[in-house]
């Protein structure tokens, strides 16, 4: 496939000057091949250190397909079986609400559970030892469901972080051990990580914010904690994330190493429940039509970052975009890449929104 690579560069920046988007990766993949890794601006704008194809960026809850295969690879084990609920696993989880001694692994999967979504991700008082995520899981109990169990969606970080948290007292293991043994090192994802805190930071992105004046600052805390791993905290690159897309392309298998079983693609990708007129998810996987082409993926959006990932399986490509501001339209720009790879009309920027 040949790129307009001229044509996607002015594109971006047009879009990170009208935005104020300090820093952009943005990375495509085609047949297995990475085609296009580009850095657009600054990894820090009191430094001025520019941002490169191969710098990290926190990506936030795109962490939550890494969550939804490791489920699934339970699942092939015949370790959990996720039409059963949750309590069979986890006998302490409860909350303020009978009705979740009914709520299944598959409903927390597509955000059909009824659990409620994080109100405060105390990103400013970071836990960081081992028992984090069992004692979050426990200290749920005073929270209410919205609603029955399978009755409608409703986006719940809280439901993923229990889902990392039965990951590793399924495994034996850490959720993020088992994330780094089980999905990483067999797709050769070097530099990935759900530990922000033993980074190098001076290797990532810094989180940027706007202040009450619009003006872009540095974020004072950085989006890391280890109660909200698995739902939030995955830090890594174009590089690796082009390995993930192609394993998934590929049906779950990358240069001989298999991560899923073909054919557990069609639970994952199998609509559960429509979100809108063009959305609707499967397990842990966003599935939205685009101008004809159908998109599966994850939007990430944390304080300080803003992230898009999908694969578009019928053309057998991927297109990731990462910004260091939670506010930068990082969907948008994704969209307008696909069209210029497929010549199609770019989307327009509207001064109205600025």
């Amino acid at each position: 496939m040949k790129i307009n690579e001229r044509k996607i560069e002015e594109y971006v920046n047009k879009m990170r000057f009208y935005y104020d988007i300090p820093g952009i990766s943005a990375g495509i993949s085609y047949k297995g091949d990475l085609i296009y890794k580009k850095g657009f601006g600054y990894k820090n704008i009191e430094t001025g250190k520019e941002v490169s194809g191969d710098t990290i960026f926190h990506i936030a809850s795109v962490a939550k397909l890494f969550v939804g295969t490791a489920i699934m690879q339970l699942n092939e084990k015949g370790l959990i079986d996720i039409d059963h609920p949750i309590v069979e696993y986890l006998s302490y989880f409860s909350v303020d609400d009978s009705g979740c001694e009914s709520i299944t692994i598959r409903q927390m999967l597509s955000h059909t559970s009824g659990i409620p979504d994080v109100e405060d991700y105390e990103w400013d008082k970071p836990q960081t030892d081992e028992d984090a995520l069992e004692r979050y899981v426990k200290s749920l109990k005073g929270i209410r469901l919205l609603w029955e169990p399978g009755y409608k969606f409703s986006y719940s970080n809280i439901a993923y972080d229990i889902l990392g948290h039965l990951i590793a007292k399924i495994s034996g293991m850490s959720f993020e051990n088992y994330i780094k043994e089980n999905i990483f090192k067999p797709l050769g994802m070097t530099n990935s990580s759900f530990l922000t805190y033993k980074r190098d930071m001076d290797q990532i992105a810094a989180p940027h914010i706007k202040d009450s004046d619009k003006h872009v600052i540095l974020s004072p805390v950085f989006p890391y904690n280890r109660i909200h791993s698995p739902s939030s905290t995955l830090t890594t690159d174009v590089e690796d994330i082009h390995k993930w897309a192609s394993a998934n392309l590929n049906k779950g298998i990358l240069d001989g190493s298999r991560i899923l079983d073909q054919g557990t693609y069609q639970q994952m990708w199998h609509p559960v429940i429509s979100i809108n007129e063009r959305e609707e998810i499967g397990l842990s996987w966003f599935m939205r039509t685009y101008k004809s082409k159908r998109l599966l993926g994850h939007e990430g959006s944390d304080t300080g970052f803003r992230s898009s990932f999908a694969i578009i399986p019928e053309e057998n490509i991927s297109v990731s975009v990462y910004a260091n501001l939670q506010s930068a339209p990082t969907r948008r720009i994704q969209q307008g890449i696909v069209d210029i790879l497929f010549d199609a009309e770019t989307l327009e920027i509207n001064n109205s929104q600025l």
